[in-house]
């Protein structure tokens, strides 16, 4: 077995020496995250990360040398800087890559410079995907679900999981650590100091997770499912992501529970959200109105206006949430730009057995309504079971918001007592 340098750490690459103290992080004995922290991140293809993200990247020391995963292509130093805390990277022998997006493996193609003897272990769709991405035919070995590959002591046993969120998508267990190295699963967008869950208030590590199983995984709920029955069987003791903190003992049985709630559409029927844009204040009025009628009758409400509120932000509130309001006015024959964007987010994401309703103001042609009333409800578009659709011509009076809430109260009681 190879030597563990404790030292700082010296990385050479493009024929330059480039001292970084950046430290390895222990989480067994020889087992090391040395990952990537992306302080600066705020925007992950159209999601608000305002707390930034990692790119979790873990060392195992073993007769065989291992690293499982790898960096976005900008923090590679940082990458090779928490390897070489450890251990020379060019005595690595074995690549695990998880996944082919390129915030897990824009750092391979540098990193294998690095490793002239290393055997790059993925599925075949991994394979593929790696190939058309970087135009390499690296050393290559495709492993399939349920191969195991001996380290020394320890082994690695694969199961792939297929569109959670890509087809190439792989996890990858420890038997001998319990160790779930989880890949996009369970993770979350937290660029912090701390490592582990345990660590951070657990809150906030359950709300990004939510956040980011809403916005990334959502569409995939059924392939969650299955992969939460095929990891069943494994005794699980640590949970390393490849985004945010790991989970340890005391939380896993958490962040398996909210997985669940969420792959299966698990609510109690009384979250709704009323999500808008206005003009004039007037569809804003309606907004109010279908807001206090959800109060009135035990309906947990979010009042969400679409100058205000990010779409990834009110995705993370649509996880638990059973009737779904969205109205516009009538801008051009249609509706504003903004519905329209998070319309189509929602639809992308497919949120299933929504009861969803339409309303709007509108000066002359009202078509704002009936495009909104298409959208939710078409099962080629959000297909949610629709509600009667809300409209009024201009600024709504008194009369009409009481006439809306008591239209709209009925037929609430009707759905809830159909629950």
């Amino acid at each position: 077995m190879y030597p563990e340098k404790q030292s700082e750490s010296f990385v050479i690459f493009n024929s330059k020496e480039i001292k970084r103290i950046m430290k390895a992080l222990k989480l067994r004995e020889g087992i090391y995250w040395v990952g990537g922290i992306d302080w600066d991140l705020r925007n992950f293809h159209g999601y608000l990360t305002q707390r930034g993200s990692t790119y979790n990247a873990y060392l195992i020391i073993d007769e065989k040398i291992t690293l499982i995963d790898n960096v976005k292509s900008y923090l590679f130093e940082e990458l090779i800087a928490r390897i070489s805390d450890i251990i020379d990277p060019s005595q690595i022998d074995i690549l695990i890559q998880n996944h082919v997006e390129m915030d897990h493996s824009g750092g391979l193609p540098k990193t294998l410079e690095l490793l002239p003897n290393a055997t790059l272990y993925t599925n075949a769709a991994g394979i593929k995907g790696l190939k058309l991405h970087y135009k390499k035919d690296w050393n290559f070995a495709e492993i399939k679900s349920g191969d195991t590959l001996k380290l020394g002591k320890r082994s690695l046993t694969f199961l792939t999981t297929p569109m959670v969120h890509w087809p190439d998508n792989m996890v990858t267990y420890c038997p001998e650590e319990e160790i779930l190295f989880s890949n996009d699963a369970f993770g979350q967008h937290i660029a912090s100091s701390e490592r582990l869950a345990r660590e951070l208030p657990i809150g906030i590590v359950l709300e990004e997770a939510k956040k980011y199983y809403a916005n990334i995984v959502l569409p995939y709920s059924k392939q969650v499912q299955k992969v939460l029955d095929a990891a069943a069987p494994l005794s699980i003791k640590m949970i390393c992501p490849s985004h945010g903190v790991i989970w340890t003992e005391e939380n896993i049985p958490l962040i398996l529970k909210a997985y669940k709630d969420w792959a299966y559409n698990v609510s109690d029927g009384h979250n709704g959200l009323v999500i808008y844009d206005t003009m004039w204040k007037s569809t804003q009025m309606i907004a109010v109105a279908i807001h206090e009628t959800f109060e009135k009758l035990g309906i947990r409400s979010k009042l969400l206006n679409l100058q205000t509120n990010h779409i990834s932000d009110i995705m993370t509130d649509i996880i638990e949430a059973r009737f779904i309001a969205v109205g516009s006015p009538t801008l051009n024959s249609s509706i504003l730009p903004t519905v329209a964007a998070f319309i189509y987010y929602l639809k992308g994401l497919s949120p299933k057995d929504r009861i969803g309703l339409a309303f709007g103001s509108y000066g002359w042609g009202g078509q704002s309504i009936p495009i909104l009333q298409q959208l939710l409800g078409d099962p080629k578009e959000c297909g949610f079971e629709m509600l009667e659709p809300i409209k009024v011509q201009y600024i709504p009076s008194a009369e009409d918001l009481e006439n809306i809430k008591q239209k709209l109260n009925e037929e609430l009681k009707t759905k809830l007592e159909e629950q």
